[in-house]
Protein backbone atom coordinates (compact mmCIF):
# COMPACT_ATOMS: atom_id res chain seq x y z
CA UNK A 1 0.00 0.00 0.00
CA UNK A 2 1.26 3.76 -0.75
CA UNK A 3 3.13 5.14 2.37
CA UNK A 4 2.93 8.76 1.99
CA UNK A 5 -0.39 10.57 0.46
CA UNK A 6 0.26 13.74 -1.88
CA UNK A 7 -1.88 16.25 -3.19
CA UNK A 8 -2.47 16.95 -6.65
CA UNK A 9 -0.54 20.16 -6.50
CA UNK A 10 2.06 18.79 -4.87
CA UNK A 11 2.78 16.05 -7.18
CA UNK A 12 2.95 18.32 -10.18
CA UNK A 13 5.57 20.31 -8.06
CA UNK A 14 7.49 16.91 -7.58
CA UNK A 15 6.93 16.40 -11.56
CA UNK A 16 8.14 19.89 -12.75
CA UNK A 17 11.43 19.30 -10.36
CA UNK A 18 12.58 16.31 -11.27
CA UNK A 19 12.21 18.09 -15.23
CA UNK A 20 14.11 21.18 -14.33
CA UNK A 21 10.92 23.45 -14.99
CA UNK A 22 9.72 24.61 -10.92
CA UNK A 23 12.37 27.25 -10.54
CA UNK A 24 13.47 30.02 -12.78
CA UNK A 25 17.15 29.99 -13.32
CA UNK A 26 19.50 32.34 -11.19
CA UNK A 27 22.40 32.62 -12.87
CA UNK A 28 23.63 32.20 -16.83
CA UNK A 29 23.47 28.37 -17.95
CA UNK A 30 26.46 26.52 -18.81
CA UNK A 31 27.89 23.82 -21.31
CA UNK A 32 27.65 21.29 -17.83
CA UNK A 33 24.45 22.94 -16.91
CA UNK A 34 23.14 21.61 -20.55
CA UNK A 35 24.54 18.51 -20.23
CA UNK A 36 23.01 18.03 -17.14
CA UNK A 37 19.77 18.85 -17.76
CA UNK A 38 19.85 16.50 -20.93
CA UNK A 39 20.65 13.64 -18.69
CA UNK A 40 17.87 15.11 -16.21
CA UNK A 41 15.23 14.28 -18.65
CA UNK A 42 17.37 11.37 -20.12
CA UNK A 43 15.89 11.82 -23.44
CA UNK A 44 15.67 15.17 -25.92
CA UNK A 45 13.30 14.49 -28.72
CA UNK A 46 14.42 15.86 -31.87
CA UNK A 47 11.96 17.41 -34.21
CA UNK A 48 12.62 19.66 -37.60
CA UNK A 49 10.37 22.08 -37.90
CA UNK A 50 11.84 26.07 -37.32
CA UNK A 51 8.98 28.12 -37.13
CA UNK A 52 10.53 28.90 -34.03
CA UNK A 53 13.42 27.25 -32.64
CA UNK A 54 13.55 23.31 -33.25
CA UNK A 55 12.50 21.32 -30.35
CA UNK A 56 15.63 20.16 -28.83
CA UNK A 57 16.78 23.66 -28.61
CA UNK A 58 13.45 25.02 -27.26
CA UNK A 59 13.08 22.04 -25.06
CA UNK A 60 16.48 23.51 -23.21
CA UNK A 61 15.91 27.11 -23.39
CA UNK A 62 12.51 26.56 -21.28
CA UNK A 63 14.70 24.71 -18.20
CA UNK A 64 17.95 27.32 -18.82
CA UNK A 65 17.22 30.11 -20.20
CA UNK A 66 19.17 31.89 -22.52
CA UNK A 67 22.00 29.90 -24.09
CA UNK A 68 23.90 29.75 -27.13
CA UNK A 69 22.00 26.74 -29.12
CA UNK A 70 25.37 25.96 -30.36
CA UNK A 71 26.61 24.25 -27.54
CA UNK A 72 24.03 21.32 -27.85
CA UNK A 73 25.51 20.89 -31.74
CA UNK A 74 29.09 20.83 -29.51
CA UNK A 75 27.53 18.40 -27.46
CA UNK A 76 26.54 15.86 -30.02
CA UNK A 77 29.97 16.73 -31.73
CA UNK A 78 31.81 15.94 -28.51
CA UNK A 79 30.39 12.79 -27.80
CA UNK A 80 28.73 14.28 -24.45
CA UNK A 81 25.45 12.95 -25.87
CA UNK A 82 24.24 10.68 -28.82
CA UNK A 83 21.15 10.27 -31.52
CA UNK A 84 19.07 7.33 -30.99
CA UNK A 85 15.96 5.88 -31.79
CA UNK A 86 13.97 6.18 -28.34
CA UNK A 87 10.54 8.12 -27.55
CA UNK A 88 11.08 9.33 -31.46
CA UNK A 89 14.78 10.25 -32.62
CA UNK A 90 15.87 11.68 -30.07
CA UNK A 91 19.24 12.92 -28.04
CA UNK A 92 20.29 10.91 -25.14
CA UNK A 93 23.55 10.89 -22.74
CA UNK A 94 26.41 8.82 -24.05
CA UNK A 95 26.69 6.83 -20.89
CA UNK A 96 23.70 5.19 -22.10
CA UNK A 97 24.82 4.31 -25.82
CA UNK A 98 24.75 0.15 -24.43
CA UNK A 99 21.12 0.74 -23.36
CA UNK A 100 19.84 1.94 -26.65
CA UNK A 101 21.98 -0.44 -28.54
CA UNK A 102 20.81 -3.28 -27.12
CA UNK A 103 16.90 -2.38 -26.80
CA UNK A 104 16.81 -1.13 -30.26
CA UNK A 105 17.92 -4.57 -31.02
CA UNK A 106 16.23 -6.99 -29.49
CA UNK A 107 13.08 -5.35 -28.57
CA UNK A 108 11.97 -2.18 -29.50
CA UNK A 109 9.20 -1.94 -31.97
CA UNK A 110 9.34 1.05 -33.80
CA UNK A 111 8.63 2.18 -37.37
CA UNK A 112 11.65 3.38 -38.34
CA UNK A 113 13.66 0.35 -37.01
CA UNK A 114 11.47 -1.92 -39.05
CA UNK A 115 11.75 -0.20 -42.41
CA UNK A 116 15.61 -0.74 -41.81
CA UNK A 117 15.36 -4.22 -41.27
CA UNK A 118 13.58 -3.95 -44.92
CA UNK A 119 16.05 -2.54 -46.68
CA UNK A 120 18.97 -4.94 -45.04
CA UNK A 121 16.98 -7.87 -46.60
CA UNK A 122 16.71 -5.75 -49.94
CA UNK A 123 19.56 -3.92 -50.19
CA UNK A 124 22.44 -5.57 -48.26
CA UNK A 125 25.05 -5.46 -50.56
CA UNK A 126 24.54 -1.83 -51.26
CA UNK A 127 24.61 -1.08 -47.55
CA UNK A 128 27.95 -2.15 -47.41
CA UNK A 129 29.26 -0.59 -50.45
CA UNK A 130 28.02 2.26 -48.77
CA UNK A 131 30.29 1.55 -45.30
CA UNK A 132 33.02 0.73 -47.29
CA UNK A 133 33.07 4.54 -49.04
CA UNK A 134 32.71 5.59 -45.69
CA UNK A 135 35.63 3.39 -44.00
CA UNK A 136 37.33 5.41 -47.33
CA UNK A 137 36.60 8.62 -46.98
CA UNK A 138 35.40 9.57 -44.17
CA UNK A 139 31.93 11.17 -42.37
CA UNK A 140 29.34 11.82 -44.90
CA UNK A 141 26.13 13.46 -44.87
CA UNK A 142 23.15 12.74 -47.61
CA UNK A 143 23.69 16.10 -49.31
CA UNK A 144 26.77 14.62 -50.56
CA UNK A 145 25.02 11.78 -52.94
CA UNK A 146 23.36 13.46 -55.68
CA UNK A 147 19.67 12.58 -56.42
CA UNK A 148 19.24 10.85 -60.11
CA UNK A 149 15.17 10.91 -60.34
CA UNK A 150 14.27 14.61 -59.10
CA UNK A 151 11.74 13.45 -56.48
CA UNK A 152 11.66 14.40 -53.00
CA UNK A 153 9.64 13.98 -49.81
CA UNK A 154 9.16 11.67 -47.27
CA UNK A 155 11.14 8.16 -46.09
CA UNK A 156 9.06 6.83 -49.55
CA UNK A 157 10.76 9.46 -51.93
CA UNK A 158 14.00 9.75 -50.07
CA UNK A 159 17.09 9.33 -52.35
CA UNK A 160 18.76 5.65 -52.10
CA UNK A 161 21.29 6.79 -49.85
CA UNK A 162 19.26 8.70 -47.63
CA UNK A 163 17.85 5.70 -47.13
CA UNK A 164 20.65 3.52 -46.72
CA UNK A 165 22.15 6.25 -44.57
CA UNK A 166 19.02 5.95 -41.99
CA UNK A 167 19.54 2.18 -42.00
CA UNK A 168 22.50 1.95 -41.19
CA UNK A 169 22.11 4.66 -38.21
CA UNK A 170 19.08 2.20 -37.43
CA UNK A 171 20.66 -1.04 -37.07
CA UNK A 172 23.91 0.57 -35.31
CA UNK A 173 26.60 0.19 -37.61
CA UNK A 174 26.44 4.36 -38.40
CA UNK A 175 26.03 6.83 -35.40
CA UNK A 176 25.70 10.67 -35.74
CA UNK A 177 28.96 12.03 -35.48
CA UNK A 178 27.62 15.73 -35.63
CA UNK A 179 25.14 18.24 -37.31
CA UNK A 180 26.09 20.38 -40.18
CA UNK A 181 23.03 23.01 -40.40
CA UNK A 182 20.58 20.50 -38.19
CA UNK A 183 22.06 17.66 -41.25
CA UNK A 184 23.58 14.98 -39.68
CA UNK A 185 27.04 13.39 -40.62
CA UNK A 186 27.08 10.23 -40.40
CA UNK A 187 30.36 8.25 -39.85
CA UNK A 188 31.22 4.73 -38.50
CA UNK A 189 29.97 3.66 -34.73
CA UNK A 190 33.47 2.64 -33.65
CA UNK A 191 35.02 5.90 -34.79
CA UNK A 192 32.10 7.73 -32.92
CA UNK A 193 32.02 5.57 -29.65
CA UNK A 194 34.92 4.32 -29.65
CA UNK A 195 34.27 2.68 -26.23
CA UNK A 196 31.28 -0.06 -27.98
CA UNK A 197 34.33 -1.96 -28.94
CA UNK A 198 34.64 -3.30 -24.85
CA UNK A 199 30.89 -2.29 -24.23
CA UNK A 200 28.91 -5.65 -23.73
CA UNK A 201 25.05 -5.89 -24.91
CA UNK A 202 23.34 -5.92 -21.79
CA UNK A 203 20.42 -8.22 -21.80
CA UNK A 204 16.97 -6.77 -22.77
CA UNK A 205 15.09 -7.82 -20.18
CA UNK A 206 17.44 -6.28 -17.89
CA UNK A 207 17.69 -2.86 -20.28
CA UNK A 208 13.37 -2.77 -19.53
CA UNK A 209 13.86 -2.48 -16.45
CA UNK A 210 16.41 0.09 -16.04
CA UNK A 211 13.96 1.69 -18.63
CA UNK A 212 11.26 1.60 -16.35
CA UNK A 213 13.21 3.18 -13.64
CA UNK A 214 15.15 5.73 -15.68
CA UNK A 215 11.65 7.03 -16.83
CA UNK A 216 10.09 7.41 -13.45
CA UNK A 217 13.51 9.04 -12.47
CA UNK A 218 12.89 11.24 -15.16
CA UNK A 219 8.99 12.04 -14.54
CA UNK A 220 9.61 12.75 -10.85
CA UNK A 221 5.89 10.99 -10.04
CA UNK A 222 3.92 8.70 -12.55
CA UNK A 223 1.58 6.36 -12.54
CA UNK A 224 2.45 2.68 -13.94
CA UNK A 225 0.20 2.88 -17.26
CA UNK A 226 2.13 6.61 -18.21
CA UNK A 227 5.77 4.87 -18.00
CA UNK A 228 6.33 2.97 -21.15
CA UNK A 229 5.76 6.17 -23.12
CA UNK A 230 8.81 8.04 -22.03
CA UNK A 231 10.75 5.34 -24.14
CA UNK A 232 8.51 3.70 -26.14
CA UNK A 233 8.69 0.48 -24.48
CA UNK A 234 5.63 -2.45 -24.75
CA UNK A 235 3.57 -3.35 -23.12
CA UNK A 236 1.53 -0.08 -21.06
CA UNK A 237 2.13 -1.13 -17.69
CA UNK A 238 0.39 -2.37 -15.02
CA UNK A 239 0.60 -1.29 -10.90
CA UNK A 240 1.40 -5.64 -10.91
CA UNK A 241 4.84 -5.30 -13.38
CA UNK A 242 6.39 -2.98 -10.52
CA UNK A 243 5.76 -5.08 -7.66
CA UNK A 244 9.30 -6.36 -8.30
CA UNK A 245 11.15 -2.96 -8.01
CA UNK A 246 8.88 -1.59 -5.71
CA UNK A 247 10.38 -4.71 -3.52
CA UNK A 248 13.83 -3.75 -4.35
CA UNK A 249 13.32 -0.31 -3.26
CA UNK A 250 13.79 1.10 -6.28
CA UNK A 251 10.28 2.57 -6.75
CA UNK A 252 8.21 3.94 -3.60
CA UNK A 253 4.38 3.67 -4.51
CA UNK A 254 2.47 6.78 -2.72
CA UNK A 255 -0.92 8.21 -2.78
CA UNK A 256 -2.26 11.21 -4.87
CA UNK A 257 -5.67 12.64 -4.21
CA UNK A 258 -7.83 12.51 -6.95
CA UNK A 259 -6.01 9.52 -8.85
CA UNK A 260 -7.62 5.94 -8.81
CA UNK A 261 -3.96 4.37 -8.99
CA UNK A 262 -1.20 5.09 -7.11
CA UNK A 263 1.96 7.11 -8.53
CA UNK A 264 5.59 5.97 -8.30
CA UNK A 265 8.65 7.83 -7.07
CA UNK A 266 12.33 6.87 -7.79
CA UNK A 267 14.56 5.93 -4.65
CA UNK A 268 16.99 9.08 -5.90
CA UNK A 269 13.89 11.30 -5.43
CA UNK A 270 13.30 10.41 -1.88
CA UNK A 271 14.42 13.60 -0.28
CA UNK A 272 12.61 15.76 -2.79
CA UNK A 273 9.32 13.38 -2.21
CA UNK A 274 10.49 14.64 1.59
CA UNK A 275 10.70 18.31 0.30
CA UNK A 276 7.95 18.45 -1.68
CA UNK A 277 5.27 16.91 1.37
CA UNK A 278 6.29 19.18 3.77
CA UNK A 279 5.44 22.12 1.84
CA UNK A 280 9.38 23.35 0.81
CA UNK A 281 9.00 23.37 -2.47
CA UNK A 282 7.67 26.63 -5.02
CA UNK A 283 7.19 26.81 -8.39
CA UNK A 284 8.25 30.29 -9.47
CA UNK A 285 8.84 29.53 -12.92
CA UNK A 286 7.32 31.06 -15.99
CA UNK A 287 8.48 29.90 -19.53
CA UNK A 288 7.01 28.91 -22.95
CA UNK A 289 7.19 25.26 -23.76
CA UNK A 290 7.96 23.06 -27.16
CA UNK A 291 5.16 20.92 -28.18
CA UNK A 292 7.59 18.07 -27.99
CA UNK A 293 8.20 18.99 -24.33
CA UNK A 294 8.62 15.77 -21.88
CA UNK A 295 5.95 17.91 -19.91
CA UNK A 296 3.42 17.68 -22.25
CA UNK A 297 4.22 14.83 -25.02
CA UNK A 298 2.22 12.35 -23.64
CA UNK A 299 -1.67 13.61 -23.63
CA UNK A 300 -2.85 11.52 -20.85
CA UNK A 301 -0.75 12.41 -18.54
CA UNK A 302 -0.70 16.24 -19.67
CA UNK A 303 -4.47 16.07 -18.92
CA UNK A 304 -4.64 14.12 -15.55
CA UNK A 305 -1.15 16.24 -13.91
CA UNK A 306 -2.62 19.59 -15.57
CA UNK A 307 -5.97 19.28 -16.58
CA UNK A 308 -4.12 20.67 -20.00
CA UNK A 309 -5.54 18.91 -23.47
CA UNK A 310 -2.64 19.18 -26.02
CA UNK A 311 -2.71 17.43 -29.58
CA UNK A 312 0.33 18.94 -31.31
CA UNK A 313 -1.23 20.06 -34.61
CA UNK A 314 1.39 20.53 -36.94
CA UNK A 315 0.85 17.57 -38.56
CA UNK A 316 -3.45 18.13 -38.41
CA UNK A 317 -4.16 19.35 -41.83
CA UNK A 318 -4.57 23.34 -41.50
CA UNK A 319 -8.34 23.06 -41.65
CA UNK A 320 -8.87 20.50 -38.44
CA UNK A 321 -6.49 22.71 -36.52
CA UNK A 322 -8.04 24.16 -33.13
CA UNK A 323 -5.07 26.12 -32.43
CA UNK A 324 -2.57 26.65 -34.85
CA UNK A 325 1.07 24.78 -36.50
CA UNK A 326 3.34 24.98 -33.92
CA UNK A 327 1.83 26.11 -30.18
CA UNK A 328 4.15 26.46 -27.29
CA UNK A 329 2.25 25.80 -23.90
CA UNK A 330 2.41 28.30 -21.52
CA UNK A 331 3.68 27.09 -18.19
CA UNK A 332 3.48 29.68 -15.36
CA UNK A 333 4.25 29.37 -11.59
CA UNK A 334 3.45 25.50 -11.58
CA UNK A 335 0.16 25.44 -14.18
CA UNK A 336 -0.28 25.18 -17.88
CA UNK A 337 -2.09 28.59 -18.11
CA UNK A 338 -2.50 28.73 -21.85
CA UNK A 339 -1.05 28.20 -25.12
CA UNK A 340 1.09 30.14 -27.95
CA UNK A 341 0.70 30.38 -32.07
CA UNK A 342 4.16 31.71 -32.82
CA UNK A 343 6.11 32.47 -35.67
CA UNK A 344 9.68 33.93 -35.26
CA UNK A 345 10.47 35.75 -38.73
CA UNK A 346 14.25 36.22 -37.60
CA UNK A 347 15.49 37.70 -40.83
CA UNK A 348 12.77 41.24 -39.94
CA UNK A 349 13.61 40.37 -35.78
CA UNK A 350 9.54 39.98 -35.59
CA UNK A 351 8.52 37.77 -32.86
CA UNK A 352 4.77 37.08 -34.13
CA UNK A 353 2.27 35.97 -31.31
CA UNK A 354 -0.36 34.53 -34.36
CA UNK A 355 -2.63 33.76 -31.17
CA UNK A 356 -2.41 33.68 -27.67
CA UNK A 357 -5.40 31.42 -26.01
CA UNK A 358 -5.79 31.25 -22.20
CA UNK A 359 -7.37 27.69 -20.94
CA UNK A 360 -10.81 27.59 -20.14
CA UNK A 361 -11.45 29.38 -16.00
CA UNK A 362 -7.42 30.55 -16.19
CA UNK A 363 -7.70 34.57 -15.67
CA UNK A 364 -4.41 36.48 -15.35
CA UNK A 365 -4.21 39.04 -12.54
CA UNK A 366 -1.15 42.02 -13.37
CA UNK A 367 1.60 40.30 -11.58
CA UNK A 368 0.37 36.88 -14.34
CA UNK A 369 0.75 38.95 -17.05
CA UNK A 370 3.58 40.57 -16.66
CA UNK A 371 5.38 37.24 -16.27
CA UNK A 372 3.87 35.99 -18.72
CA UNK A 373 4.69 38.97 -21.07
CA UNK A 374 8.26 38.61 -19.97
CA UNK A 375 8.49 35.20 -20.76
CA UNK A 376 7.39 36.01 -24.34
CA UNK A 377 9.78 38.66 -24.85
CA UNK A 378 12.53 36.57 -23.30
CA UNK A 379 11.95 33.54 -25.74
CA UNK A 380 11.57 36.28 -28.35
CA UNK A 381 14.91 37.75 -27.30
CA UNK A 382 16.69 34.12 -27.49
CA UNK A 383 15.40 33.71 -30.90
CA UNK A 384 16.77 36.95 -32.14
CA UNK A 385 13.79 38.56 -32.92
CA UNK A 386 13.08 41.32 -30.63
CA UNK A 387 10.12 43.10 -31.43
CA UNK A 388 7.36 40.89 -30.49
CA UNK A 389 3.82 41.75 -32.14
CA UNK A 390 0.87 39.90 -30.70
CA UNK A 391 -1.97 39.79 -33.56
CA UNK A 392 -4.92 37.96 -31.29
CA UNK A 393 -5.83 36.87 -28.02
CA UNK A 394 -8.63 34.19 -26.22
CA UNK A 395 -10.62 36.27 -24.77
CA UNK A 396 -10.35 39.28 -26.75
CA UNK A 397 -10.27 41.16 -24.35
CA UNK A 398 -6.67 40.07 -22.85
CA UNK A 399 -5.27 41.39 -26.56
CA UNK A 400 -5.04 45.21 -25.23
CA UNK A 401 -3.73 43.86 -22.00
CA UNK A 402 -1.09 42.03 -23.12
CA UNK A 403 0.65 44.27 -25.77
CA UNK A 404 0.78 47.11 -23.07
CA UNK A 405 2.58 44.55 -21.16
CA UNK A 406 4.84 43.36 -23.72
CA UNK A 407 5.41 47.14 -24.58
CA UNK A 408 6.15 47.66 -20.92
CA UNK A 409 8.76 44.92 -20.40
CA UNK A 410 10.39 45.64 -23.73
CA UNK A 411 11.07 49.37 -22.76
CA UNK A 412 12.15 47.94 -19.45
CA UNK A 413 14.78 45.23 -19.89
Amino acid sequence: MPSQTLSLAQARKLHLAAQGLLSTPRRKATRQDLRRCIERMQLLQIDTIHVVARSPYLVLFSRLGAYPPAWLDAALAEGHVFETWAHEACFAPTADVPLHRSYNQQARSHWGLKRAQDQVLSHRPQLDALLAHIDAHGPVKSSDFERQDGQSGGWWGWKDEKRWLETLFATGELMVARRDKFQRVYDLSHRVCPSLADAPVPDAAEVHAQFIAKAVLALGITQARWINDYFRQKPRLKDADLDMLVARGVLQRVAVQGWSSPGYVHRQHADLLQQTLDGHLRATHTTLLSPFDPLVWDRERASALWGFDYRIECYTPEEKRTYGYFVLPILHRGALVGRLDAKAHRTQGVFEIKALFLEQDITLDEAALHAVAQAIQRCADWHGTPEVCVQRTEPAALLSRLQAAVRLGSSTR
